[in-house]
């Protein structure tokens, strides 16, 4: 999302915006509601999060500690990186 970088979803995190209006990682990436995806990355998280793009998306107001959950869910699963470097883009 922040990156713009394209890969697989195993490689990213969804976060969703249930009906009930939470907002929180979706781990199984099937939770009903309003979808992102976001690179598994802390200075994406941070971007995405930071310049309000995470909340555009999403259509709704981020809580404040959602980054320190995604954080959590970022480092759980091994990091795919590619050959480009962790975004990508160098």
């Amino acid at each position: 999302m922040a990156c713009r970088t394209s890969r697989t979803k195993r490689e990213l995190l969804r976060v969703v915006r249930t009906p009930a209006g939470e907002v929180r990682v979706d781990e199984s990436g099937r939770a009903n509601g309003r979808g992102a995806y976001i690179c598994r990355d802390q200075a994406c998280i941070s971007t995405a999060i930071d310049r309000g793009a995470l909340a555009r998306a999403l259509e709704t107001r981020v809580p404040a500690e959602l980054k320190a959950e995604l954080e959590r869910a970022a480092g759980t699963t091994e990091s795919i990186t590619t050959p480009g470097g962790p975004h990508g883009q160098e």
